[in-house]
């Protein structure tokens, strides 16, 4: 079982960082990130990524939920 972690922030002109640090201090072995709008799944290629390699028993970390789906229904869609 590992720890994987997601950083997403919506513009270029905002900063990963924090968000890196902290996966990585709650024991994230991998951390993606991208600078992408949240409003789809479109265009997430390192969410599409990270997916893909997760595997049933493995935990996948978001500092905050609004990070990964920004609705109910894409938060569905995603689990």
């Amino acid at each position: 079982m590992s720890m994987y972690g997601y950083a997403r922030v919506s513009s270029e002109g905002q900063d990963l960082e924090i968000q890196v640090e902290v996966l990585k201090w709650a024991g994230c072995e991998i951390v993606r990130s991208e600078k992408v709008s949240g409003t789809s799944k479109e265009g997430r290629s390192e969410l599409q990524n990270i997916m893909d390699f997760v595997r049933s028993g493995d935990t996948l970390v978001v500092t905050r939920i609004d990070r990964l789906a920004r609705s109910v229904k894409d938060l569905q869609e995603i689990v």
